[in-house]
């Protein structure tokens, strides 16, 4: 189509165009107002900042990032979370840690490389478990509830991601609460986490409430014993 044309079009119908904007920013405004508030009830008195304040839990689950940017440089997100299952670990508060993420090619696999780094910070290798079909968030919890037999646990992520990640699971039943790993201060880093947080806040709705979608793969149950770790 010519731009004349379309330039036509948008003059003819601009005062349908104006209205289906205005109706459209609506929708997404109340959206985003109705997740955020959704998030912030599943995460009313579930986030813990401080290691000493965590309760006791068998398992943590550790939410997947990359090891590095885009463009090379160390991830502080991925540094942040480590840290923070690390001290949880080493304070007995967990005492098996699930490390999900991404590993959908062979060159790259988010739950190695924070196993890696979880080892360097001395944790021992038997109290880890990857999965390497945490995709997303969704995938991660459903995955560590229906795979992986985890009933309750803490999760690890930074304070921004926290919301979220509580109020999905308790859309799936899985008895959670979260530790805090401190948020990105860098400015820069912080703007560009809350905008795709509340985008994906955003889109989480319609996932829970349209779309009704679930992990990418499940498969076979590979369930941590809860009993051998106790011991």
């Amino acid at each position: 189509m010519k731009i004349s044309n379309v330039l036509n079009f948008v003059k003819a119908h601009r005062a349908s165009l104006a209205t289906g904007l205005a109706l459209a920013a609506i929708l997404v405004s109340g959206l985003m107002t109705y997740a955020d508030r959704a998030c912030a009830r599943a995460a009313q008195g579930r986030v813990f900042q401080s290691v000493a304040d965590v309760p006791e839990r068998q398992i943590g689950l550790v939410l997947g990032t990359s090891r590095e940017t885009r463009h090379g440089k160390p991830n502080l997100h991925f540094k942040q979370r480590i840290e923070a299952a690390a001290a949880l670990f080493r304070a007995g508060k967990v005492k098996h840690l699930l490390v999900s993420g991404d590993n959908h090619i062979a060159s790259y696999s988010e739950p190695d490389d924070m196993r890696d780094a979880l080892v360097a910070a001395g944790v021992p290798a038997s109290a880890i478990t990857c999965d390497y079909a945490g995709f997303h968030t969704l995938d991660s919890i459903v995955r560590a509830k229906e795979i992986f037999g985890v009933p309750r646990c803490t999760i690890i992520t930074e304070n921004f991601h926290c919301p979220r990640a509580l109020w999905i699971a308790s859309q799936h039943s899985l008895d959670a609460i979260a530790f805090a790993a401190p948020d990105v201060r860098l400015k820069s880093w912080s703007i560009r986490a809350d905008a795709r947080e509340q985008l994906a806040r955003a889109w989480c709705t319609v996932d829970a409430c349209v779309l009704h979608r679930g992990p990418k793969f499940l498969g076979p149950k590979e369930p941590i014993l809860i009993s051998t770790i106790a011991k």
